[in-house]
């Protein structure tokens, strides 16, 4: 799964789990935080997925230490994805 999201529109935390819930159909019980974007992240979504966040320096100027929370976040998941040797991985392109 390839999911491209537009940093433009993604001004807030809450824009960004709003966006990356629909773009990626997590589950209806997603508690739109960062606890609950790892647990997806980390076992729910079947790999391998690519996600791209385009124009993120907008989002980075508007979302401030939050957007470095989540960008530490996806790191994360992709390091357990390498740690744990899968084949299929989460991967991130912040750009």
């Amino acid at each position: 799964m390839r999911v491209v999201m537009n940093g433009r529109e993604i001004l807030s935390e809450a824009d960004f789990h709003n966006k990356i819930s629909e773009a990626m159909n997590f589950p209806s019980y997603y508690g739109k935080n960062l606890d609950a974007l790892w647990d997806v992240l980390s076992t729910d979504i079947e790999r391998p997925v690519t996600l791209v966040w385009e124009n993120a320096d907008s989002s980075k100027e508007s979302m401030g230490d939050s957007f470095a929370k989540i960008v530490d976040l996806l790191n994360r998941v992709m390091a357990q994805d390498e740690e744990w040797g899968l084949d299929e991985r989460f991967e991130v392109v912040i750009g």
